[in-house]
């Protein structure tokens, strides 16, 4: 899948069989990873992952949530064959 964010050393993407499930991002680095739910920011699991890895990747999609919706909207609409917004 393509990043959709490359922030504090994390890579977030997106995978296409997501899409029955709410917005969410999935995010790799630092030995570990996470699954974040986009709104509300929310952690829904993390595996091999510090507290302060975590909290980064959690800052991360704070400060991006925005972008990272239209992202999840964009990505969902392309792989069902819809027309991207824009």
């Amino acid at each position: 899948m393509p990043a959709a964010l490359r922030k504090y050393g994390f890579r977030f993407h997106f995978y296409g069989a997501d899409a029955g499930e709410p917005p969410h991002i999935h995010a790799y680095g630092h030995g570990g990873q996470a699954k974040i739910w986009l709104d509300p920011v929310e952690k829904w699991d993390a595996i091999g992952l510090k507290q302060n890895d975590l909290n980064r990747a959690m800052k991360a999609v704070e400060e991006h949530q925005d972008e990272l919706m239209e992202a999840w909207n964009d990505f969902f609409k392309r792989i069902s064959g819809e027309k991207p917004a824009g």
